[in-house]
């Protein structure tokens, strides 16, 4: 039995910026609607706000939902999980996940976007068929508070008694959800979602509703501090140029011209930054730029995210988007947004005091011993994640994961064997590139400055990366002159020459099965054109080694200046965030499948920990956080683990290391 759901809900808290799981935590949260089809039968409503409604959402809905035989599936369904289970009481285990099937999954899968509504755009579904166009607003009517006005009588909040017509219009737009969602399965259901991934989604609803420890005490000394500080900088910054606010660009860049009869273009990060290395401005004018810089820093805003999000547990949950990159599945970050913590550069050991610092909320201190007080805040950011009393956290990383697995792919043998035995990556690339024995390049030695140059060409130049690349790497910061580069990526690619070989044999089985429809393979890859007719649906598909599918959605060949063939796709600008049309080419197509590689040898080791009992409670890239008994952090096994060898990945030299402690940081 498949029952196709959407609720319509209330409560007080931003869900945008707090999550699902603390949305409905809320004392004042409300199941609004149900919306529902049973084995795609005509949509039926539930109004929740009506007594007979309620009964019947409390009986007949429930043993639907919770019949042994019941499939549950909705667009976003891990927020439908977290309504049933606050709802009913229920704790999302193992046997709840697997009650559900995510239709944004689904769209995700094969190549589509996020969002019901423009999932249907870019499926082409019929206007009727996608959301109202007064569904934004029907939300913010019924389902967030409103501000008490005269108008409204004080009200903080809008019923259905408020206004019925909207309330019928809410109810069809309800209908009209679920309508989308069936139609959007039933237009993939052809592409289905491979087992392997319909269960890592079911994990990761486990590990998102479980949720991870923050030190909040922590959380508030590092905002008391940072506030205090910005507003010593303030008054320091207008007592040096005596402008109403030193903030403002306009009125800064008017004052520094007149400072230093120098024309300020624009005063961003990168150009102040620049500006203060070359010392191109002295005297108040530096300092200003400094105060400017200090200001500048974003520190604060992951600590008000943990503030905002964190449930009366002292846990955050739903720090991770399952398959949120969409080229690859890989996951990405939410609300706190882990994957892009700042750098920890204080020593490990110092830590410890650091942090009690800041919980004391001795920012004069902190500065004294540590420097720059708000750039201090951003290195232990990381720390507020900890682990829950009685227990600790253990911490594995993949090492060097993409440069291992885009060697494996290619059957580049000589980086395999580096990565088999010593592990010294940069240094065996410098000695390839330069022709220098690999015992000569260590420190102390002359020869150890190629290190450098090895380091950042196997950064930088995997996915057929040139000169900008290598600057992009930051290649000029690291004292590398420019007019070397082009011999770094020349050397470079004479000594990866399979990895080359791969970026053209993947671009041309690419573009041969586009023209011809031929299916073809490239080194254990399988590339096919796929399509459904009577839904309009097309794509080149890349299958893994692990069996899982990379879609590329309506390709095409066209032809550039050169007349050269190119890769073209329907997809999801990660800039504009807009469906679009896209170009690829071979490096950039070797550079999914690496990445979607690497994701499905950490979406193993996730399955293996969880099964072995190390439940995890966030990752970030190709890194676990585990919290568990103290008794248990046995780091050793869970590299162990981590490690075993991969049935679809035979001869892929996998390595892990980590830490064993009571809050997360980066060694």
């Amino acid at each position: 039995m498949i029952i196709h759901l959407d609720f319509e809900t209330f409560s007080s808290v931003p869900i945008a910026k707090a999550g699902a799981y603390k949305y409905v935590s809320s004392n004042d949260f409300e199941i609004l609607l149900c919306a529902y089809s049973v084995d795609n039968a005509p949509v039926e409503i539930i109004d929740l706000t009506e007594p007979e409604g309620k009964i019947k959402f409390d009986t007949s809905i429930k043993d639907l939902i919770f019949r042994p035989d019941s499939i549950i599936s909705a667009y976003n369904a891990a927020f439908e999980a977290a309504c049933i289970s606050k709802y009913f009481g229920v704790e999302i285990t193992k046997a709840y996940a697997a009650k559900f099937r995510c239709t944004m999954l689904h769209g995700l899968y094969c190549g589509f976007t996020a969002g019901l509504d423009a999932t249907g755009k870019a499926l082409g579904l019929p206007e009727d068929k996608r959301k109202l166009a007064t569904g934004k607003a029907l939300i913010r009517y019924f389902c967030i508070p409103c501000a008490p006005t005269k108008v409204n009588g004080g009200r903080t909040r809008n019923y259905p008694k408020h206004d019925p017509d909207k309330w019928n219009l809410f109810k069809e737009y309800c209908v009209g959800d679920v309508v989308t969602e069936m139609e959007i399965e039933r237009k993939l259901s052809n592409f289905p979602v491979s087992d392997d991934v319909q269960k890592q989604w079911e994990t990761d609803l486990r590990i998102n509703s479980r949720g991870v420890a923050v030190d909040m005490d922590l959380v508030h000394g590092a905002l008391n501090i940072a506030n205090s500080s910005r507003d010593k900088l303030m008054n320091e910054a207008i007592k040096i140029t005596g402008l109403e606010n030193p903030n403002s660009v306009s009125q800064l860049s008017s004052w520094l011209e007149t400072e230093t009869d120098e024309k300020i273009y624009d005063l961003r990060k990168d150009t102040v930054a620049q500006m203060l290395k070359q010392r191109l401005v002295t005297g108040a004018a530096e300092r200003i730029l400094q105060i400017r810089q200090e200001l500048g820093k974003t520190s604060t805003k992951k600590y008000d995210a943990i503030e905002t999000a964190v449930c009366d547990d002292q846990r955050v949950r739903g720090l991770l988007q399952f398959y949120g990159a969409n080229r690859t599945g890989r996951w990405a970050g939410r609300l706190v947004q882990v994957q892009n913590l700042a750098r920890t550069y204080i020593d490990v050991k110092q830590l410890p005091l650091a942090r009690e610092i800041v919980k004391h909320c001795e920012g004069d201190k902190l500065n004294v011993l540590f420097g720059s007080v708000m750039n201090t805040l951003s290195q232990l950011i990381r720390t507020s994640f900890i682990a829950a009393e009685g227990k600790t956290l253990v911490d594995a990383d993949f090492s060097s994961i993409e440069a291992r697995v885009i060697a494996w792919l290619a059957q580049e043998e000589w980086v395999l064997d580096v990565f088999r035995t010593h592990g010294k990556i940069y240094e065996a690339t410098a000695s390839q590139m330069f022709g220098v024995p690999i015992d000569k390049i260590k420190k102390g030695n002359p020869e150890y400055a190629l290190r450098q140059r090895g380091k950042v060409a196997t950064l930088a130049l995997g996915y057929q990366g040139g000169v900008g690349a290598l600057i992009a790497m930051g290649a000029l910061d690291m004292g590398i002159p420019e007019e070397d580069l082009q011999d770094i990526v020349s050397r470079w690619r004479q000594a990866n020459r399979r990895i080359v070989e791969l970026w053209y044999k993947v671009e041309g089985a690419a573009v041969s099965v586009i023209q011809t429809g031929q299916q073809t393979g490239v080194n254990g890859l399988i590339f096919t054109r796929e399509f459904d007719l009577e839904n309009d649906l097309d794509f080149l598909t890349i299958r893994l080694p692990s069996g899982r599918k990379l879609y590329y959605a309506h390709p095409e060949i066209d032809q550039n200046q050169w007349g050269r063939p190119i890769i073209l796709y329907q997809g999801v600008n990660q800039t504009t965030k807009q469906w679009t049309t896209l170009e690829t080419y071979g490096g950039k197509l070797v550079e999914n499948l690496v990445q979607a590689i690497a994701r499905d040898c950490l979406a193993v080791a996730i399955e293996s920990l969880e099964k072995a009992g190390y439940p995890i409670v966030f990752h970030v890239h190709d890194e676990v956080v585990i919290e568990c008994p103290r008794d248990k952090a046995d780091l050793d096994r869970v590299v162990e683990i981590m490690t075993t060898p991969i049935d679809w990945a035979q001869g892929l030299p996998v390595n892990a290391d980590g830490w064993v402690g009571d809050f997360f940081r980066k060694d």
